[in-house]
């Protein structure tokens, strides 16, 4: 009986040998999906880092000094997220390890619920790690996928509660210049606003951050695809406008993806000539469109122009281009000047001084990248008057609708075939220009200098629209 029993009993030692052993390779890790407060610290996870935002510091609440944090967010075989913050000795000693796309086990975190406010991943809970933990890193795991996207239509982000996060992909129908500013605690940062439209007809407003809005301006030109993951959703000015988080993603032009061949054979079929519903403003113009400061018209801004500001002002008019200066005293003025494309130092936006006929650049000390860039002298015209201002390059390329490549070609080629060709444009469509007024000093007297920053040509139905509804107020204060 003894070696008969014997038999089973080593049989069954080696069967709990070999599950212990894929325990060990083969670890049945938690799922991401199903961690909560519920389980406390008992839990390891394996996941692949989609995404990490830049350390950062803060004040310590009790006094101590500064501490440091960042935040990753992990995908597992299973499609779950979440993200991870880590904090002091933690963050020093895994900032460098944890790299976007590597695989790591995670174990010895806390589980808390996650803020909404600040953290995009549509997980209820959210892990928190401190010097107690335990990150290993392991071999890639193909799995667990690089990215994964949730996308949603524009149309449905309208009756979405607010704050959300959402995925979107959608065309690029409109890319202002990058900007550069600093924060309330003196950080310089820099961003670019971004219109964005899908095949439910309409589009949504996203500010995109840092290194993301400072890819050269060509990128966001010709209406691209992009898949946007992690755009946080908040009310502003009465509509509902979009922001790119730094732990989101964003992919331009992405390859085998559905939604993306959707969206771009939706715009290729006729979407580019459809109304398009703009949902981030209430007073928005659909396409991309977009009030920026207080609306005026032609006579306001020659009157404005006399004037003397105290502090700048943004304006918005909507117009037709009249004319392009050509000459100035019988001298024929260059519409093109070939400009320093050499990142500055703290934003890396591109530096645009004018540089000489070796290429050199005064204010960077060196010969480096170089384009051409428009800056011209443009009279703009409604039924109210007309205005001169100085029309910068981006602004210039949408009223012209030529890039500045294609003017120095024309320049070259010959000066009267190219004002041939700008005088094409002349009393085109309607666009709306967004002007900057500043106080300026001049020969030691104060004036007001305006400039043209911004241009969109206006939809002819939304224009319309528009005007109806200045009759309608006009009619109203007639009545009164």
């Amino acid at each position: 009986l003894k070696r008969s029993f014997a038999v089973p009993c080593l049989a069954v030692l080696a069967s709990q040998e070999t599950a212990a052993n894929m325990t060990v390779s083969e670890q049945m890790f938690f799922p991401i999906r199903e961690l909560s407060t519920y389980q406390g610290s008992k839990w390891t996870i394996k996941g692949r880092v989609t995404s990490r935002a830049p350390m950062r510091t803060f004040q310590q609440r009790n006094g101590t000094g500064q501490g440091m944090v960042f935040h990753v967010e992990l995908l597992d075989k299973e499609g779950g997220e979440i993200r991870a913050s880590f904090f002091n000795e933690a963050a020093e000693k895994l900032y460098d390890l944890m790299e976007v796309g590597k695989c790591f086990t995670l174990s010895k975190g806390s589980v808390r619920i996650a803020n909404k406010q600040y953290n995009t991943c549509k997980h209820r809970y959210e892990l928190v790690f401190d010097k107690m933990c335990q990150v290993d890193p392991v071999e890639d795991d193909s799995s667990i996928d690089t990215v994964k996207f949730a996308i949603e239509n524009i149309r449905s982000v309208q009756g979405k509660t607010l704050p959300c996060s959402v995925d979107i992909c959608g065309i690029i129908t409109a890319a202002d210049p990058p900007i550069a500013f600093e924060s309330k605690d003196k950080k310089a940062l820099v961003k670019r606003q971004l219109t964005i439209a899908d095949d439910s007809a309409f589009s949504l407003m996203v500010t995109i951050w840092g290194d993301r809005a400072q890819k050269d301006d060509s990128v966001f030109q010709g209406n691209p695809v992009v898949a946007m993951k992690g755009v946080l959703v908040k009310e502003w000015q009465g509509g509902r406008s979009g922001s790119l988080m730094e732990a989101g993603s964003m992919v331009l032009s992405p390859s085998d993806m559905p939604e993306a061949e959707k969206v771009l054979e939706w715009w290729k079929m006729g979407g580019n000539e459809q109304t398009i519903t703009f949902i981030s403003q209430t007073t928005g113009v659909p396409g991309g469109g977009r009030v920026a400061g207080k609306n005026a018209d032609a006579m306001e801004m020659k009157k404005l122009s006399e004037q003397v500001l105290g502090e700048q002002e943004m304006y918005s008019v909507y117009c037709r281009l009249a004319s392009v200066q050509l000459r100035k005293k019988d001298e024929v003025q260059p519409l093109c000047y070939i400009a320093c494309l050499e990142p500055k130092e703290g934003n890396k936006l591109p530096c645009n001084r004018r540089v000489d006929e070796n290429g050199f650049c005064a204010t960077c000390q060196k010969a480096g990248k170089v384009a051409p860039r428009l800056n011209l002298r443009c009279r703009f015209d409604d039924a109210s008057a007309h205005f001169w201002v100085t029309t910068f390059h981006p602004a210039a390329e949408k009223v012209l609708s030529l890039t500045a490549p294609e003017v120095q070609q024309l320049e070259q080629e010959s000066r009267e075939v190219c004002e041939s060709r700008l005088k094409e444009a002349y009393y085109g469509e309607v666009m709306q220009v967004h002007l900057r007024a500043k106080p300026d000093n001049y020969n030691g007297e104060t004036r007001t200098n305006i400039s043209c920053v911004a241009a969109l040509p206006v939809p002819v139905r939304e224009h319309s629209r528009i005007m109806l509804k200045e009759i309608d107020e006009l009619l109203a204060k007639s009545w009164a």
